[in-house]
């Protein structure tokens, strides 16, 4: 390849790579052999004593230029000079003990084939001290670099950084090593003992969680960071109690599942939520299982515009699957999830289903088209008050919504299907409950009259999503209070979005048959603890007023019924408990245009009844005009009866 003669260019894209690139990986080979040689000069005179009169200039020259060659071209080789690694890392001095390795034999076995130019000690000593000079440039350059992108410690906030593990070292780095950097870390944290003396880039470990009030004060910080990318909620708020007096900033950085294996950056340290206060755990699942069920398959997603069913989608996506199929009645919904997946929200891609679980003829049309081969059922009516007063509209949605998409799936074959149910599921007295229950129900009987997988899994309440108390007390203390709360003494299961989806992915990978599996959500929060924590952050005064519980509700809520054994046979989150199978069959002869006080018994009946396996007949529709038949009105009432 030759310059261009007019323009004195090389042709092509070469011109800007031989520019920009070349000279600086030249320069690392030519400081390289610099060093080696160097290094031949300084062993060769540690052999002799330190005569200099002993030392041969023309021999060493022929040699040191022998030993530049072959130690260039052993830097190739190991991507030494190929722009494989940053500067200084060690990733790269690991390829430059390779080098030096590789190099120091050749050079001897060269030396004597050339007659014995250096005494062979010299080259073995050349090799590590070659080794030495070229990493210490490299430190050296480093160094500098690091020196020149710390930020002025005048403008940014003085920091101490609670933790000294691999997330205050990315913490840190990214802290060090950004001019722009708000903040500049003075001091870390750290209850390890074994940490007492640690430095991370010069910044020491200071004491343990319980001197932040005197490291604080001692170093003039104004920050706290927490940088426990594993923290849970409960050491997220031990920490936050203990900064509270100290009339300083708490931020955190995001959890492990947030990072998605990406180190962590300053645009990442963000305050304190209370999503972190209440619901954070670390959740490890097992990528294998999870990519060896989705990966290449083509799944389905009902409910995908809320908020379990778009948090599905997004980590789903993750997985690589051949289509992920995303259907939901509400087309808005539909927006914002496509926008949080690829940025865009065009709308314009068939994988995208505006359709209602509660049309047969419509569930059929989008099966026969995607032929899903996993699917999410998420879709579902989840506001206790407001099915306690319309729970016809349970009966529609929850119940024979969900009941037609078990019988869409098994007449299309899919091979997996997870049914999204809830803790008010677990020994229910709601109607979101029985509800919820019947379609556990429903799911056990077509596991066992379908060749595939249909399971379950419940939890309990997720923050974040849509309609959460979190949402609802920050609406409150907007409208200027007061945060309502129905007991003093009542208490929630917390998880966020995230963990509870990153949870339901794991579950799906189960080979679970006939079972309910129920999601560990740690430890109850009392809502009166979650009230008066955001009241007290509101910046102004706000009341909290006690309602009283609403029908249907429970002072504490459970994850497992009387009668369900907490047993983890899989997973040390997931319990796996067995489900009576209820009969479709039966469904059939439920009315929705029944009195209300009826169709609530007859659901209880149906969510606490025996076994009822059976045959799987077609999906029961509303009879139009509200006329009950003989049959069915005797039913009601027998049952009725009975609740």
């Amino acid at each position: 390849m030759r310059k261009d003669p007019a323009s004195g260019e090389w042709p092509g894209r070469a011109a800007p790579w031989i520019r920009t690139v070349l000279p600086g990986r030249a320069a690392r080979a030519g400081a390289d052999a610099l060093a080696l040689s160097t290094a031949l000069l300084i062993a060769t005179l540690l052999r002799h004593d330190g005569h200099v009169q002993w030392l041969h200039g023309g021999d060493l020259a022929e040699l040191s230029l022998v030993a530049a060659l072959v130690h260039t071209a052993a830097g190739i080789r190991f991507g030494l000079y190929t722009g494989r690694w940053s500067y200084g890392c060690f990733e790269e001095i690991l390829a430059l003990a390779k080098t030096a390795a590789v190099t120091t034999p050749i050079v001897f076995v060269l030396d004597t084939l050339l007659g014995r130019l250096v005494p062979r000690s010299a080259i073995i000593g050349a090799g590590l001290i070659g080794l030495v000079l070229a990493a210490g440039v490299r430190y050296a350059v480093r160094l500098l670099h690091d020196q020149r992108l710390r930020p002025r410690p005048e403008p940014g906030s003085r920091v101490v950084v609670m933790g000294a593990g691999e997330g205050a070292t990315q913490v840190i780095r990214a802290m060090l090593r950004s001019p722009s950097s708000p903040y500049v870390p003075v001091a870390l944290l750290d209850d390890d003992p074994a940490k007492r003396a640690l430095q991370i880039m010069g910044v020491p470990v200071a004491g343990t969680r319980h001197a932040m009030a005197d490291v604080v004060r001692r170093f003039h910080a104004d920050t706290v960071v927490i940088a426990i990318p594993s923290a849970d909620a409960p050491l997220i708020r031990a920490l936050t109690d203990l900064a509270e007096p100290l009339d300083v900033d708490v931020k955190v950085v995001p959890r492990v599942v947030e990072l998605f294996g990406r180190t962590v950056r300053v645009e990442d340290i963000r305050p304190v939520s209370h999503a972190d206060l209440l619901g954070r755990r670390e959740i490890a699942i097992d990528l294998a299982a999870v990519a060896g069920y989705l990966q290449g398959r083509r799944v389905l997603v009902t409910g995908a515009g809320g908020s379990i069913g778009s948090e599905l989608c997004r980590q789903v996506a993750q997985f690589n699957p051949a289509r992920l199929v995303m259907l939901d009645r509400d087309e808005s919904g539909l927006h914002a999830v496509q926008l949080s997946l690829d940025g865009k929200g065009m709308l314009d891609d068939r994988n995208l289903v505006v359709a209602d679980i509660r049309d047969q003829q419509r569930l059929d049309e989008v099966f026969a088209e995607h032929r899903p081969q996993v699917v999410f059922h998420a879709a579902a009516l989840k506001h206790l008050p407001l099915l306690e007063m319309h729970p016809s509209e349970a009966l529609k949605t929850n119940i024979i919504g969900t009941y037609q998409i078990l019988q869409t799936a098994i007449r299309h074959h899919v091979d997996r299907l997870v049914n999204i149910s809830t803790d008010k599921a677990a020994d229910p007295c709601s109607v979101l409950g029985y509800s919820k229950r019947i379609t556990e129900r429903l799911t056990a009987a077509a596991d066992a009259a379908a060749p595939g997988t249909y399971t379950s899994v419940r939890f309990g309440n997720v923050l974040g999503s849509r309609g959460s108390v979190l949402t609802a007390f920050a609406a409150q203390v907007a409208a200027g209070g007061p945060i309502t709360v129905t007991d003093p003494e009542v208490n929630r299961y917390f998880m966020t979005v995230q963990e509870a989806v990153r949870l339901v992915v794991q579950a799906g990978a189960l080979d679970s048959h006939g079972e309910v599996l129920v999601l560990d959500m740690g430890e109850p929060v009392r809502i009166a603890d979650v009230a008066k924590r955001i009241a007290e952050s509101a910046g102004r005064p706000v009341k909290i007023v006690y309602t009283g519980l609403r029908p249907g509700e429970k002072l504490a809520e459970v994850l497992l019924g009387p009668d369900e054994p907490d047993h983890r046979p899989n997973h040390p989150l997931i319990s796996q408990a067995p489900v009576p199978p209820l009969d479709g069959a039966v469904l059939s002869l439920l009315d929705p245009t029944s009195p209300r006080a009826d169709l609530i018994a007859v659901l209880r009946w149906l969510a606490e009844s025996p076994a009822l396996p059976g045959r799987v007949p077609p999906a029961p529709q509303p009879r139009p005009g509200g006329r009950v038949g003989k049959r069915q009105a005797e039913f009601t009432m027998r049952l009725g009866r009975h609740p």
